[in-house]
């Protein structure tokens, strides 16, 4: 199925907020007993740009991906309400 104006259905569309994948992150870092450092070095990405994600500064897909992998938990988990 695509999504287009005609099939959105508005009144199940909300907005997710980068505060809220913010805390998903780090609570699903956390559940897995990593620190942020671990969590870098299993991602291939660098500290202060898992800091950034975590404080609701930044929420590249790319970046929310390479953490879910390294997390083994869905993307999705990140961004679900």
């Amino acid at each position: 199925m695509s999504i287009s104006l005609n099939n959105l259905d508005e009144s199940n569309a909300t907005a997710v907020s980068a505060f809220d994948v913010a805390s998903a992150v780090k609570a699903a870092r956390e559940g897995v007993g990593y620190s942020v450092d671990d969590l870098a070095v299993t991602c291939g990405l660098v500290a202060g740009e898992i800091e950034d994600i975590e404080s609701g500064e930044d929420a590249d897909p790319a970046k929310l991906k390479r953490i879910a992998a390294a997390l083994q938990v869905p993307v999705s988990s990140f961004v679900t309400m």
